[in-house]
């Protein structure tokens, strides 16, 4: 790698990623760099005003600290999403705003938490494993609900590198596939993935067995799943969301769950985060939750790391970023 004297690096770790001890971690990756750690951007008003570049895993970039940076070149984002950096404010001092979309570091993980959610919701592992635990032998009372996913409907929100991981996954357990999004995929991917057919989001939400979200946030998605599009799923239906807690209205499926008029959830991702304690989805019935761990295996965070930060060096080399998201 070429080093980088001239230029300053800050990188900003949310405690709830890891923090510094994470992002300790990127300072020997860029040799000759000024790398700063920090959880905030507020943390360091010296770093954050000399910053030509900030790194950042999933630690807000607002319009206040594009604007304190004035060397300000670009802001690479530690993950898939960004809806943590202010992309309006970043557009207007053309400073471009990149993910690590491309790069797949995530997908493999991504694909298996949704999966893991998945089978635990069809074979009710939480209350069986609770009710055990507290000598219940639960089996009689389960034994209705716990289902196959043989045979099932799974549709997809979002068919990008993510969902295409879970529908290969799909695959080996005989799920039919749908999918929904702006663009239909190749006719060969959807020949590769069993014939999975592209519907649009209200039929594939009344038709589906289990919905699983890999969309990225945008004002377009907020909430995408609300009190109406959750009332067409069907009473035996899954939710699963392993993107951005904000896609889906927590109050709504917190009421659905409540109703009884939604088989049961797998969330990973919430709005905001950590949740607080005032989260209705934590007391809701038949719901696996998991603290954001889908996109963070030692495997994992090896590779969005190396992936951040070799489109930093990119950048600092001259060369034209990828990934960019505006």
């Amino acid at each position: 790698m070429s080093t980088h004297a001239a230029k300053n690096v800050l990188a900003v770790i949310s405690a709830h990623v890891g923090g510094r001890s994470a992002g300790a971690g990127l300072v020997g990756l860029m040799p000759g760099a000024r790398v700063t750690v920090v959880e905030s951007a507020d943390e360091d008003p010296a770093a954050l005003r000399e910053a030509h570049v900030i790194i950042t895993g999933l630690g807000p970039v607002t319009a206040a600290h594009i604007a304190a940076a004035p060397g300000l070149e670009l802001v690479q984002c530690a993950s898939h999403g960004y809806d943590y950096v202010d992309l309006a404010a970043a557009g207007a001092r053309s400073v471009p705003v990149c993910n690590i979309g491309s790069s797949g570091a995530e997908k493999q993980n991504v694909a298996e938490q949704t999966f893991a959610l998945m089978l635990a919701l069809a074979k009710q592992l939480v209350p069986a494993h609770t009710a055990l635990v507290e000598a219940d032998w639960a089996l009689p009372r389960l034994q209705r609900s716990i289902t196959e996913l043989s045979g099932k409907t799974l549709g997809i929100v979002g068919l990008g590198h993510i969902g295409e991981e879970v529908a290969r996954r799909a695959l080996a357990f005989d799920m039919r596939i749908l999918y929904t999004g702006p663009r239909r995929a190749a006719p060969e991917t959807e020949a590769r993935l069993g014939d999975a057919r592209h519907v649009p989001l209200d039929e594939l939400l009344r038709t589906s067995d289990y919905v699983t979200l890999h969309a990225p946030l945008t004002d377009a998605t907020r909430h995408l799943l609300d009190a109406d599009r959750l009332a067409l799923l069907k009473p035996t239906a899954f939710v699963v969301n392993t993107a951005r807690g904000a896609l889906i209205d927590q109050d709504a499926l917190a009421d659905a769950l409540a109703a009884g008029t939604l088989a049961g959830a797998g969330i990973d991702v919430f709005d905001p985060e950590p949740p607080t304690a005032a989260l209705r989805l934590l007391k809701s019935p038949n719901v696996v939750l998991s603290p954001h761990v889908a996109g963070v295996t030692r495997e994992t965070l090896v590779r969005i790391a190396l992936a951040a930060v070799q489109n930093v060096i990119d950048h600092l080399d001259g060369k034209p970023p990828r990934d960019v998201v505006s």
